[in-house]
């Protein structure tokens, strides 16, 4: 019995391990964010110009199905109504023709994923035509029932921890991701974004979702796709946005073991230094001296 727990652990952390690796192409570095692109213009740009360049990936904005909103502002992509790859950035086809042209030119592809939560109410229309009723937390697209979800509670505590992960964010509902078919269907998601050929995923509002669901979600995943010239055995990338400026219950630490996180505290100190409200000499240990997650467990981002 020992002997087989050692090994399900060693067999566990190999996966984990695999995760913080970019999976960039050789002599390659840099992400650039191109939010909101179109998938058509995001392959001409791998084409024209990141991948004679030398950048080595994008980050693009979510690629489901997103709940339609008055105004049509940045952030309905972060409310989820199915996940059908069909939102105003192209539809699945267009997608995966974008995924190929990048890889092809050595540039790779890093989804933004939202399976935290699905869409508020004012809802009820989706980019790819499914409908859905938040209020009752139905959404047949997927499908999720009421079954699926957290029970409806407002966050209104952040050093509270089960708060934080287990009420709503904004109205937003709230995914019980400890459900064994909540988990099956968020893997089919992320798994279907595998074989169509993406490097890695920056999973958003990682902090308001447990660690061991989270660890169980991304342990169940696939390698990545040889056919797109990843390497037999690699594993998708994974970048966790966990917001954590101190102060709160929950720390970015649980999450650096399943994945690296998005460390925000980097670009706010460095710009402080050079604002002058602090010192450059304080820079001399720059790094995990100043409670940054180290280099291979991070992804830093310039806004």
């Amino acid at each position: 019995m020992f002997l087989a727990k050692s090994i399900v652990c060693l067999a566990l952390l190999a996966v984990a391990n695999a995760q913080f690796n970019t999976n960039y192409a050789s002599g390659r570095s840099g992400m650039v964010h191109l939010f909101e692109w179109k998938w058509d213009d995001i392959a001409a740009e791998c084409e024209n110009f990141l991948g004679p360049y030398g950048y080595a990936g994008v980050q693009v904005s979510p690629v489901n199905e997103n709940a339609v909103k008055d105004s049509r502002p940045w952030w309905e992509r972060y409310q989820p109504i199915s996940y059908k790859l069909v939102t105003r950035s192209g539809n699945e086809e267009q997608f995966a023709s974008m995924v190929r042209r990048c890889n092809n030119v050595g540039v790779r592809i890093y989804v933004d994923v939202v399976f935290n939560h699905m869409a508020a109410d004012g809802g009820t229309y989706g980019t790819g035509g499914s409908t859905a009723s938040p209020s009752s937390k139905s959404y047949p697209g997927v499908p999720f029932s009421s079954l699926d979800f957290n029970p409806t509670c407002a966050i209104s505590n952040y050093n509270d921890a089960n708060q934080v992960r287990n009420c709503e964010l904004v109205g937003l509902r709230d995914l019980n991701q400890g459900n064994s078919y909540v988990q099956e269907k968020i893997v089919e998601f992320l798994n279907h974004l595998i074989d169509l050929g993406v490097a890695g995923f920056r999973v958003d509002a990682a902090k308001h979702m447990w660690p061991a669901d989270l660890g169980v979600i991304y342990g169940s995943l696939k390698n990545l796709n040889t056919d797109h010239g990843f390497e037999s055995g690699a594993r998708a990338y994974i970048a966790q946005e966990v917001i954590d400026m101190g102060g709160e219950a929950i720390s970015k630490s649980e999450y650096t073991g399943l994945g690296a996180i998005t460390e925000f505290r980097h670009s706010d100190s460095i710009g402080k230094a050079f604002r002058g409200k602090d010192q450059l000499q304080y820079l001399v240990n720059w790094g995990v001296g100043w409670g940054f997650a180290a280099s291979d467990r991070s992804l830093v981002l310039v806004d």
